[in-house]
């Protein structure tokens, strides 16, 4: 498989022992696949912040929020035979999933694009309310005439779907509930309209028939949507064949939208490809790769949390360079950049 990333050699950027825990009693296990915008003529990174406690060796435990707010731990013996711990992602107990960790949001800005840091007076974003019990995950920003749209995945015990809150100054938010109901994810909102109308793409699921797939939406005022229609299937035989999502919000070119989103196999690897929607109907694909456009290579990337990943849904765009910023092994926060005509290559336009 071919890979066109010119890595950070400063990689990775932010390790999980860079950032303080949210709570006493909580260590920060991962981090995640930022959001990414520019603000105050500074790149900044929305990054998924993942907490648990320190875990012994006869018990398994993790944070859950409750409806009003505050953290709970809850914790369970290893051997205790209701439990299925299998997976270092999520757990199941009594017929019950949980995840192994509880994520929020947390701002991080830089100069240079490479040095990241806290600032001061920007709030962290934590889950809210019965459907953001097991935290919030993976935002994508999306800029759209003077607002920042933050679409993330809401995870409770009722399922998985879509959230949205908006800010135009990164200080004050508002809430717009669950925008797309279980079981959805990977939402990205265009960055201008098209035909008078938002667009977004997001990936509801089926276990039954059909699969894990990119589907498009349009929305005349960003908060209701309609008029879903499915635009990228996986590939058997193909690094993409399990499940493909969308990355950040597609970019708009003389070729067309083009949008870097992430494909898995079977065997849980993800890799980056790259697909071409029309420009003025979004719902026609006009090209896709059919190799990846990065596969995970590098030891940050190979092992981790959970290891052989690379995944994003951030990035800034300057000219022919892309430089995106990914999760590498669900547990670092690394940086790349891409030529827009070498993914045009691959792309064959």
């Amino acid at each position: 498989m071919k890979d066109i990333a010119r890595r950070f050699t400063q990689n990775p950027l932010l390790s999980p022992a860079d950032l303080v825990p949210s709570l006493a009693g909580l260590k920060v296990a991962c981090l995640l696949n930022p959001g990414v915008f520019r603000f105050d003529n500074k790149i900044w990174l929305l990054v998924r912040v993942a907490e648990r406690p320190e875990q012994s060796e006869v018990f398994i435990s993790f944070p859950i929020l409750t409806e009003s707010g505050t953290t709970e731990i809850m914790e369970i013996a290893l051997d205790d035979a209701d439990l299925i711990a299998t997976d270092a992602r999520v757990v199941k107990y009594k017929g019950v999933d949980y995840l192994t960790t509880l994520s929020h949001l947390r701002l991080l800005c830089s100069d240079d694009g490479i040095k990241f840091y806290e600032p001061d007076n920007y709030p962290a974003l934590y889950g809210a309310g019965a459907l953001q019990t097991f935290g919030i995950e993976d935002c994508r920003v999306t800029l759209l005439e003077g607002t920042y749209y933050l679409t993330f995945t809401a995870v409770s015990a009722s399922g998985v779907g879509v959230g949205l809150r908006t800010t135009k100054n990164w200080q004050h938010f508002e809430q717009h509930g669950m925008i797309l109901p279980p079981h959805n994810k990977d939402c990205a909102i265009f960055e201008e309209k098209v035909n008078g109308m938002f667009y977004a793409l997001h990936r509801p699921s089926s276990v039954d028939i059909g699969g894990n797939y990119i589907w498009l939406a349009q929305s005349p005022d960003g908060l209701h949507w309609g008029n879903h229609k499915c635009i990228v299937k996986t590939r058997a035989n193909s690094w993409d064949n399990a499940r493909v999502g969308a990355g950040a919000s597609p970019i708009k070119t003389e070729k067309g939208w083009l949008e870097i989103y992430h494909g898995a196999n079977y065997q849980h690897q993800y890799c980056l490809g790259a697909f071409l929607l029309d420009i003025n109907d979004p719902s026609k694909v006009i090209a896709r790769t059919v190799d990846p456009i990065m596969v995970p290579t590098e030891t940050y990337e190979l092992t981790g949390f959970f290891g052989e990943v690379v995944f994003t849904n951030g990035h800034v765009i300057d000219g022919d360079t892309i430089t995106i910023y990914y999760g590498a092994a669900d547990e670092f926060v690394c940086g790349a950049t891409f030529s827009l005509r070498e993914i045009f290559g691959a792309l064959g336009v």
